[in-house]
């Protein structure tokens, strides 16, 4: 059993890793009586911390926010992980959090132990980050959206589109996305009854949000991979429908993560893949090292049927040159 001190410690870290905790669970966390517990919870208020609790068989315990509130505990592992987090945001896609994320980590800086701030600063000094280029968003549309979906309210919002158009969309938004250049909002559309993907530095959000709505299953149940897919359809101006004769596990270790691999049993895959070009998508089926077959389109025939024709003309030409005819 941990001693007092220590053990206030935890339980102050536990209550600040999530809402609400019941009492049994934190006792058996920390091995101690609900009891204990209890006796625990009011020396930390009588520290300052606003630790509120629910009676009945369904209560608990929750961290309150407010203005006496101490500073955060950390330990080592999550301090390392806050400064570096910070410093990423300085250089990242936020707008006019540069400044602010330098500032909160100068303060964190100055209180960590020498042990961790080495690690820190040796981190950052053998840390190139190069610049991505792509658009910035504002922290405060970031926060909005997240609001949004953290209370299940739906959001309006002017959205302007790739050329230029602009609408008012109403969504029900479920999660932002960041894939390192640029960040995504996936939502159920609720005008056109569907899943969309949206690019939040086009988004301008109206205010206040709207009416509360009933959370759904995201698309497939992995809202990254569903996000990958759609900005690979978006992305691209040729899509490709090919049945593989291989393992779906195999064939998914030789695309991209974003390629859709679907299995039809344990010897045949349908693979969705996409490309710029017909040119470019045989070039990527025939890297699957797999005999296949294309359900569609038929421009990707055609170019496979000219590539066969160039590689059956370039394996005769080398035969030739290879074995000249004698004269005679």
């Amino acid at each position: 059993m941990l001693e007092t001190s220590a053990r206030l410690l935890r339980l102050l870290s536990l209550l600040q890793t999530r809402p609400d905790w019941t009492g049994q669970t934190l006792a058996e966390r920390l091995e101690v009586s609900a009891r204990t517990i209890r006796s625990d919870v009011e020396k930390l208020r009588s520290l300052g911390y606003p630790v509120h609790a629910t009676p009945g068989v369904a209560g608990g315990y929750r961290l309150g926010a407010g203005t006496a509130l101490p500073p955060l505990l950390l330990d080592d592992e999550e301090a390392v992980a806050v400064a570096v987090g910070l410093r990423t945001a300085a250089g990242g896609t936020v707008t006019g959090i540069e400044e602010t994320s330098l500032r909160a980590l100068a303060k964190l800086e100055q209180v960590l132990p020498t042990r961790l701030r080495g690690r820190v600063n040796a981190l950052h000094a053998h840390t190139i980050t190069t610049s991505q280029g792509g658009p910035t968003v504002d922290a405060a549309v970031l926060t909005t959206i997240a609001a949004a979906a953290r209370d299940r309210q739906r959001l309006r919002f002017d959205y302007r589109t790739h050329d230029g158009s602009a609408s008012i969309r109403t969504v029900e938004p479920h999660r932002l996305v960041h894939t390192g250049r640029r960040w995504y909002l996936l939502a159920w559309d609720t005008d056109r009854q569907d899943w969309r993907t949206f690019r939040v530095d086009r988004i301008t959000p109206r205010t206040p949000t709207g009416p509360r709505f009933t959370a759904r299953q995201p698309p497939g149940g992995d809202t990254a991979a569903y996000v990958a897919r759609s900005l690979d359809t978006a992305l691209f101006r040729h899509r490709a429908r090919v049945t593989v004769h291989a393992p779906a596990q195999t064939i998914s270790q030789r695309v991209p993560p974003a390629v859709l691999v679907e299995a039809l049993d344990d010897r045949t895959c349908v693979v969705h893949a996409g490309a710029d070009t017909p040119h470019q998508l045989a070039l990527h089926l025939l890297m699957l090292d797999a005999d296949f077959e294309v359900d569609e389109p038929p421009e990707l025939i055609e170019m496979l049927c000219l590539l066969a024709g160039r590689l059956t003309t370039a394996v005769n030409n080398t035969q030739r040159s290879s074995h000249p005819r004698t004269p005679r």
